[in-house]
C-alpha cells in the first residue's frame, strides 16, 4: 500500500493555491478550504512518524492551528503551500518528542526498500539484501532516516524533499545519494 501524497503540483496550481491563501488571509473562515485540501496529506505524514493515531491526530490539529494563526506571516516562495505545512508538522513532531510526549517511529515498507536496492544497483538475492538493508537503516541518524523516508517510502521527488526540508533540490539529491552510499557500506561490511 502506498501512502504517497498528492504533492506534485504545477505553476498554475501554485497560482490557484496563492489565491486560496490570499482569501484565507483576508477572511480566516476561508482557511477551511486549505484545511480540507491538506488535512489528510499532513495526517499521513505525521502518522508515519508517531506511535499512535491519537498522537497523530493531536499533532495534525496543532499543525493546522499554528498554520491558521500564522497565515498572515506566510509568504509564497513558488512552492506548494504543503511544504510550509510539512515544516510545521516536522517541528511539532520533534517538539512533542523532545518533551517526551510521543515516541518517534520509522515506517519501513518493503516496496520502498526494494526501490532503494534497485537505485543502489545492488546485485544478488533481493530478499537477502532487503534484510541487510533493514538492519543498516537502524544505524542512520534521524535526519538521514527522514530523507530516506520522504524519498523512498513516501515517494517524494528530490524537489519535494528539498521543499519540505527547506534545502535545495540538489542538496536533497546529494544527501540522498550519500546516505545510500553509507547504507551500502554498512550492510556490505556485515
Amino acid at each position: 500500500m502506498s501512502l504517497a501524497t498528492p504533492y506534485h503540483i504545477n505553476k498554475d496550481q501554485i497560482d490557484q493555491e496563492a489565491d486560496l491563501i490570499r482569501q484565507a488571509k483576508e477572511d480566516p473562515a476561508r482557511f477551511g478550504v486549505l484545511y480540507k485540501k491538506y488535512h489528510e496529506q499532513i495526517f499521513l505524514f505525521v502518522i508515519r512518524r508517531v506511535e499512535s493515531t491519537d498522537d497523530a491526530a493531536d499533532i495534525t490539529s496543532q499543525v493546522f492551528l499554528k498554520a491558521m494563526l500564522n497565515l498572515k506571516k506566510y509568504q509564497s516562495q513558488g512552492v506548494p503551500f504543503s511544504a510550509w505545512l510539512y515544516r510545521i508538522a516536522r517541528n511539532e513532531i520533534y517538539d512533542q518528542n523532545a518533551k517526551n510526549k510521543i515516541s518517534l517511529v520509522l515506517t519501513i515498507e518493503k516496496e520502498g526498500v526494494m526501490k532503494m536496492i534497485s537505485e543502489m544497483e545492488e546485485e544478488g538475492n533481493k530478499e537477502e539484501r532487503y534484510k541487510e538493508l533493514q538492519h543498516a537503516l537502524s544505524k542512520l541518524s534521524e535526519d538521514e532516516l527522514e530523507i530516506i523516508e520522504l524519498r523512498y517510502f513516501e515517494e517524494h521527488s528530490f524537489k519535494e524533499v528539498g521543499d519540505i526540508l527547506n534545502i535545495t533540490e540538489n542538496n536533497a539529491k546529494v544527501k540522498t545519494y550519500r546516505i545510500l552510499e553509507k547504507l551500502k557500506k554498512n550492510y556490505s561490511n556485515e
